[in-house]
């Protein structure tokens, strides 16, 4: 069963107890009886913090003890939300008091603000308001606390010394042996020939004598089990006469059981339990041997038990070899030689399956019990390629032939299994409780996020920053950075897995997520499924955090309910791709999530939203706001209200023009992201008081009333990467200079933009204010990436050739148009990626460029890139000449690839060889000779961009098997099609009916008049008929086509009858019909068995809205064309299931249903219905009825909410 998470628990308690004394709440308690409350609270804290560790081990056993548990962790974080209400109030309090202060005479604003302290709790109505209810609050809160202690003791819970935990021994697996079944190991082959080779390997050398192969994974993958196959592998036992032992370690590192067990397989009993004779015995042993020890489990993270253990390890031959296996990547990398750990991946989907079979059916295949096959499948599935969860399941249902048992396993959850006959959620609980409590904590948060989900480090600290998971005391580390360490903890015991699509992502494991969901109980929820009122029970009273995927629209049944879900703290929706723009009900954004006051983390990305509400600010506990991927243009003021805010992301918002007055206020914003948003035209005032923001993303210098250059002085804490944009609006380079760049040495990455501001009368001026404000741009000396774009300046300045830069990784100059130069920096060390982009006044790539007193310029130096440099007529090697009789090109020995681009005056070779080139491209450089024997062996030339060329400076080698000996089970199966078009043909051919395999039949054109007797072949899935003019009849036994999904019947006139006229398959799920004698067919007889169709296209009828009403409740999509008699969509309110309705030239439909939409609608697109049109325009008599739908076109339109025209 799911538990009450003691991580969340006792961390929140501490949490509770240090914010209690805060200096913020005591002063603003300072109220008898709320004073008294609060001290009672602290009191009663630490009394139920110490039974905690009782506590939960015995909800397992006693359900009391579990509600115990829930009421106390609900009453936790209501007491958090009011504490932060209480230091939120004070804060307030404080900015008003000043700026009342700003306001007064100068004399007296001084000791004015001395007052503040004793006055933040001045009385006014307001106060007096917030302060009586705040009362209330604690009154009751302090009631329930008492309760929850009375009840503690009650239960009997106790305090256990020494932090001793009962469950942690039972959750202890059983010492392990070398021994192995090879015949219940499947998918490990390839695994283990690469161990063995390693283990065969005598030039692994660590410098101690003996080798240390670590093998990595998570708990369940088979580490011991990949151990146990070598170990007994013949070839290793041959490589390794001498000595070979098996040690189980397990958590509790015991240097002297470990060593007594390695030297017990050598002498067999051993009495002593002393170390040292211990290492003296068995170091005698392994002297002048070569041996291989399996230490089975390792733990320990302590590198003096590690190099004490090995100590007589040291006294073997060369070439002995210790296997470790761990679930800690930095247990592995503490204890392996370079170049020998062994990362063991999930098993393949197949071999899962076949360990699952074996020990559910005890076979090899599912052919003697086939109706089980797709449940077993499904299970498999689930367990993600572990064998221990393949192996476990499939032991639960030995001997067990019924379906139902199988899909009771299918649908538990893992932690509700039987645990004396599984091992899957002990063996995670191993590595969960050896967590610090606040990385538990942590760790049982990314249960929001859906199986699956991949997920990016920075955006995951930054939640658990925003929920207050990293908030402990840390002696002044930041919260970024334990969050940080906190990520690597998860990442390195296995918790968290690289994406082997993307390794800046980050996955967990099915299991692993189901570890976390069973640690987090009920507290966060990851769903797809719909909600509803008539669902109101699956929102647990303790769900404080909700995460869902996103839809392309989503209406406003997926949220009906989720308002009164009060107490919610995470509101995070993830998009499914980054592609595509979805779209959201407005009723979500104007009415639901207004209503969800104690909201911390609200994310909205990737909707199409082009404002929100005001009354936001009303979400006083937000910490974590993001809008990346919509369409606002201005955040509301009320947003400066948000005093705890800090992180707002506003990424790629391409409509984004400003922000919001008074930005000053946030004073806890930590994180501004703001990148790619073009339109961003200038920053707040004010925005230097955001003295805590590490990340600014970008940085807008505006023409008017706005934040300039020198509001960037007092942010010394900036990271990361940032982009100053409008530099062309700076006259002052003295701003430049007060921006102090060179003093945030956190910086990484700076790029500097201008605009277009020169014209022909003052450009020599504005050239010399660009060239004073870039000199003063200087950024600190541990850069990594410089961006240059749109500078106007006729050089380049001299801190940018400065030695010191010796970090600069990346460097690009965009549309320098006026540099009559080239930077000097081939001294830079560490630079890979130089671009140079749109200088066009430079004619030379000279001496200057490589450095004059350089012998080796541009020794990293990967990819060099010249575009768009018209004026570029010679490159002069290093060597000192132009033209291809210079030495070899000197420098350059990490080049990989060259572009020449549009460079249409550069004239002579390029310099000599290259040595390391791969490819190269040049383009538009009509002048420029290329030789071939200039250049290395390379992978891909580009010239022109006409073709690409390969040179293979190897031999290609081919591996062909002989399939000579091939018997006949190995011969090529024959093929048989599977579609079949039938184009203008008068008949068709006999027994097509019988050609079973044929699954798809499309007729274009054809010139059959009637199908034949037998009809068409059983498993049909799709058929279209397009333009078959003399086609009069459907096929006979059409009815029975009961795999027909798709039907598809277009501009066939004649078809006016099905043969049995009983009619259409039933099992259909696409209709396409067109045409007044195919509608008339359908109408009349064929809708009343088509219960299935989910997707129908209807066009040219003559119907009316009375026919309509037959239409099937099944459908999700529904497409009207060209029907003139309908004029009222009174039936649409009965298709309850639909979600998109398209309407097109059906000029007198006038009329909606009385009683409103379907509520499942989320897509509604009118065209030519202009009567209809018109009355579901904004403030027309329908618009009420369509607002609250996500995507509304008319005419081609898309239909804004009134709120956003505004």
């Amino acid at each position: 069963m799911s538990i009450v998470g003691e991580a969340f628990l006792v961390v929140t308690v501490e949490m509770l107890v240090e914010k209690l004394a805060s200096e913020v709440i005591q002063l603003f308690a300072r109220r008898g009886q709320i004073e008294a409350d609060l001290k009672k609270w602290e009191e009663l804290l630490l009394t139920i913090k110490v039974v905690l560790d009782d506590a939960e081990e015995k909800q397992i056993t006693k359900p009391s003890v579990k509600t115990w548990l829930g009421k106390l962790q609900n009453l936790a974080f209501d007491a958090e939300d009011m504490l932060d209400e209480f230091a939120t109030e004070a804060f307030r309090r404080k900015l008003l008091l000043l700026e009342q202060a700003d306001r007064r005479p100068t004399g007296t604003t001084s000791k004015f603000r001395m007052l503040i302290p004793a006055c933040c709790t001045k009385l006014s109505p307001p106060h007096v308001k917030f302060d009586s209810m705040i009362a209330t609050q604690t009154e009751e809160i302090t009631a329930r606390f008492e309760e929850i202690a009375a009840e503690k003791d009650k239960l009997d819970l106790k305090e256990i010394s020494g932090g001793f935990r009962y469950g942690r021994v039972q959750e202890r697996p059983l010492s392990t042996t070398s021994l192995v079944d090879e015949d219940e190991v499947y998918g490990r082959e390839k695994d283990k020939e690469a161990l063995v080779g390693l283990l065969r390997r005598d030039d692994l050398n660590s410098g101690r004598g003996f080798s240390v192969i670590p093998i990595t994974g998570m708990g369940g993958l088979g580490k011991t089990t990949l151990a146990q196959l070598v170990f007994n592998d013949v070839r290793v036992e041959e490589h390794f006469p001498d000595f070979r032992a098996w040690a189980y370690v397990s958590e509790d590192f015991d240097a002297v059981g470990i060593t007594k067990v390695i030297l017990q397989a050598a002498v067999g009993s051993v009495d002593v339990n002393d170390l040292n004779l211990l290492q003296l015995q068995l170091e005698n042993q392994l002297k002048d041997k070569k041996f291989l020890l399996v230490l089975d489990d390792m733990w320990t993270e302590n590198y003096d038990d590690w190099t004490n253990l090995c100590k007589p390890f040291k006294a073997g031959l060369p070439g002995s070899k210790i296997i470790v296996t761990t679930r800690n990547e930095d247990v592995s990398s503490m204890v392996t030689t370079p170049g020998a750990a062994y990362s063991l991946e999930n098993l393949l989907r197949d071999d899962c399956l076949s360990i699952f079979v074996r020990h559910s059916l005890g076979r090899t295949d599912f052919s003697a019990h086939q109706y089980l096959s797709e449940i077993g499948e499904k299970i498999v599935d689930k367990c993600n390629g572990s064998p221990l969860a393949a192996k476990t399941l499939g032991g639960l249902l030995r001997g067990k032939y019924d379906p139902k048992d199988w899909e009771d396993v299918l649908n538990s959850k893992i932690w509700d299994l039987d645990e004396d006959k599984s091992g899957i959620m002990r063996a995670l609980r191993v590595s969960y409780y050896y967590l610090p409590s606040h990385v538990k904590r942590c760790f049982a948060h990314c249960s929001l996020l859906p199986k699956g989900y991949p997920f990016d480090e920075r955006q995951i600290v930054l939640l658990w920053m925003a929920e207050g998971l990293l908030q402990h005391k840390t002696d002044g580390i930041e919260m970024e950075e334990l969050g940080r360490k906190s990520f690597q903890v998860l990442h390195s015991r296995s918790f968290f897995q690289r994406s082997k699509i993307d390794a800046s992502w980050f996955l967990m494991h099915d299991l692993i997520h189901d570890l976390a969901s069973w640690s987090s109980g009920e507290i966060c929820s990851s769903t797809e499924i719909t909600w509803d009122r008539h669902n109101q029970g699956r929102f647990s009273r303790n769900l404080r955090h909700l995460s869902y995927l996103c839809s392309r629209f989503d209406g406003i049944k997926r949220f009906e309910g989720l308002h009164e879900v009060e107490y919610l703290r995470t509101l995070l929706a993830l998009p499914v791709s980054t592609r595509k723009q979805s779209f959201v009900t407005k009723n979500l954004v104007f009415h639901v999530i207004p209503r969800l006051r104690r909201l911390r983390v609200l994310s909205l990305c990737g909707y199409w939203i082009l404002q929100l509400p005001n009354d936001i600010g009303e979400l006083k506990h937000l910490r974590y706001l993001e809008f990346s991927r919509t369409a606002i243009e201005v955040l509301p003021e009320s947003v400066s209200t948000l005093y705890n805010l800090q992180t707002l992301i506003l990424e790629r918002c391409y409509r984004l023009k400003k922000l919001f007055p008074d930005i000053g206020n946030l004073t806890n914003l930590r994180h501004l992201k703001n990148s790619h948003s073009n339109l961003f035209e200038e920053m707040p005032l004010r925005i230097g008081k955001l003295t805590s923001l590490r990340t600014l993303a970008k940085f807008a210098v505006g023409k008017s009333n706005c934040s300039g250059l020198r509001e960037l002085r007092s942010l010394t804490l900036l990271q990361d990467k940032l982009t100053i944009s409008g530099l062309e609006n700076v006259n002052d380079a003295e701003d430049a200079k007060e921006a102090q760049l060179n003093g945030k040495e956190k910086l990484e990455a700076l790029s500097l933009k201008w605009g277009d501001k020169t014209t022909n009368s003052d450009s020599r001026e504005v050239a010399e204010i660009q060239t004073r404000v870039l000199e003063m741009l200087k950024p600190h000396y541990g850069l990594k990436e410089l961006k240059v774009q749109g500078y106007g300046g006729a050089k380049l300045p001299t801190w940018l050739g400065q030695s010191s830069f010796k970090n600069l990784v990346v460097l690009r100059f965009r549309n320098c148009n006026q540099c009559t130069s080239l930077p000097s920096v081939g001294h830079l060390p560490s630079l890979k990626n130089l671009v140079i982009k749109g200088m066009a006044k430079v004619k030379s790539v000279g001496l200057e460029f490589c450095g004059k007193y350089c012998s080796e310029p541009f020794p990293s130096l990967e990819t060099l890139c010249f575009e768009d440099m018209q004026e570029l007529e010679e490159w002069i090697s290093h060597a000192g000449t132009a033209g291809g009789d210079q030495e070899a090109a000197k420098g350059f020995h990490s080049l990989r690839e060259l572009s020449i681009i549009n460079c249409s005056k550069l004239k002579g070779r390029l310099p000599q060889r290259f040595s390391s080139l791969e490819r190269v491209v040049i383009r538009s450089c009509e002048q420029l000779l290329v030789s071939y024997t200039a250049l290395p062996p390379l992978c891909k030339l580009a010239i022109d961009g006409f073709w690409e060329v390969a040179w293979i400076s190897h031999a290609v080698e081919a591996d062909i098997s002989d399939s000579s000996n091939s018997g006949p089970e190995e011969s090529r199966a024959e093929v048989l099609p599977w579609e079949i078009s039938i184009p203008d043909q008068e008949s068709l051919p006999d027994g097509l009916h019988k050609l079973s395999h044929i699954t798809t039949i499309s007729m274009y054109g054809s010139r059959l008049v009637s199908f034949a007797e037998g009809g068409l072949p059983s498993n049909l899935c799709r058929l279209t008929l397009f333009g078959c003019r003399y086609l009069t009849a459907l096929p006979n036994g059409i009815y029975n086509l009961s795999s027909l999904q798709h039907l598809e019947i277009r501009a066939c006139p004649r078809i006016a009858s099905i043969p049995e006229e009983v009619g259409f398959p039933p099992n259909i799920t696409e209709l396409h019909i067109e045409g007044p004698n195919i509608c008339k067919l359908f109408f009349d007889l064929g809708f009343h068995n088509l219960t299935s169709v989910r997707d129908l296209f209807i066009k040219d009828g003559l119907e009316d809205e009375v026919s309509f009403q037959k239409l099937p409740n099944s459908l999700v999509k529904l497409n009207i064309r060209e029907f003139p008699g309908l004029e009222s969509l009174s039936f649409v309110r009965n298709l309850t299931s639909l979600e998109r309705l398209t309407l097109c030239e059906c000029p007198n439909l006038i009329s909606l249903p009385k009683n409103g939409l379907p509520p499942s609608l989320v897509y509604v697109d009118i065209y030519s219905c202009p009567y209809l049109e018109e009355r579901c325009k904004v403030k027309g008599v329908y618009w009420h009825l369509v607002a609250d739908i996500p995507y509304v076109r008319l005419n081609g339109g898309l239909v804004l909410h009134p709120r956003e025209c505004s």
